[in-house]
């Protein structure tokens, strides 16, 4: 394989005031966010855009997955401070629509799900007309921890597949396939809209990737979204193929026809790129501006 990006994997560079405002407001604010932390390609473009996908629960996560940047420790215990100032900075970039995702929680008794809530909870209070989707990790398959997230009613439950079942283990560690259809599931059938993704191009055969979108169906996900990996670091898993935009059009396609309502497909999609749009193609959004 090439190991020099292809000309469709050129990314946004940061620049403008509205690249700025987002890096002061996050840096004011003491937030971390997953455009950062996880090396996002879209971080220039977004943020350009005056959005960011905001990250609770600190900036260490207690997994180790070979795909992901974030790093891996021992975190500080929760910040109680960190709901409000959240809310406070979904205000002020006046997002319409907000992300908020975490770092694995597993020191946590209940997976961090109480800051969860906390964070809906004051982002909805502060911002009553903007949608929130929340990626969240899979609380290791405890119940009680996903409904209190879930009982906090946030618009959007995210939580990705990331590959497909053979590649689980070796990419994902601690998580499991059949635990990421149930937290999909679960949510679904409380009645929340649900969301999934994968990254192609880390070892994955083309029927791997129709038989998990199949799956990813079969719990009633809702809205997937599809994008090329890309190795954050030498240590980290390796990139097996560049998937070209043609594929990517492809697999749009082949998961629209199974059912999925919104697919996002293309090389530098990521969980929340454009999430605004994908809720606004669902009608989440106009359901929130006429509320």
């Amino acid at each position: 394989m090439q190991k020099t990006k292809p000309n469709w994997l050129r990314a946004k560079l940061p620049s403008g005031k509205g690249y700025a405002d987002v890096r002061k407001l996050v840096d004011d604010n003491k937030l971390h966010t997953v455009c950062q932390s996880a090396q996002c390609p879209n971080m220039g473009e977004c943020w350009s855009r005056g959005t960011a996908t905001l990250m609770i629960l600190g900036n260490t996560c207690t997994r180790s997955c070979t795909f992901c940047a974030i790093d891996t420790g021992r975190p500080q215990a929760p910040d109680l401070g960190e709901p409000a100032r959240a809310a406070e900075a979904v205000a002020k970039m006046g997002l319409k629509h907000a992300v908020i995702t975490s770092v694995a929680r597993d020191d946590l008794k209940d997976g961090g799900a109480s800051v969860w809530a906390a964070t809906i909870r004051a982002i909805r209070y502060r911002n009553p007309n903007t949608a929130i989707e929340v990626l969240v990790p899979d609380f290791r398959g405890k119940e009680e921890s996903l409904d209190i997230v879930l009982d906090a009613a946030p618009d959007i439950l995210n939580h990705n597949m990331e590959t497909v079942k053979r590649l689980q283990r070796p990419i994902r560690k601690t998580a499991r396939y059949d635990r990421t259809l149930w937290v999909l599931e679960h949510s679904k059938s409380r009645g929340f809209v649900t969301k999934s993704g994968l990254m192609l191009g880390i070892g994955e055969e083309k029927d791997e990737i129709a038989e998990t979108l199949r799956d990813l169906r079969s719990v009633g996900c809702d809205i997937l979204t599809l994008g090329q990996y890309l190795q954050p670091t030498p240590k980290h898993a390796p990139i097996d193929r560049w998937v070209t935009p043609e594929e990517f059009k492809e697999w749009e396609e082949f998961g629209l026809s199974i059912g999925f309502g919104v697919v996002e497909s293309g090389p530098l999609v990521r969980s929340s790129y454009h999430a605004d749009e994908q809720s606004d193609k669902y009608g989440i959004l106009g359901i929130k501006a006429s509320a």
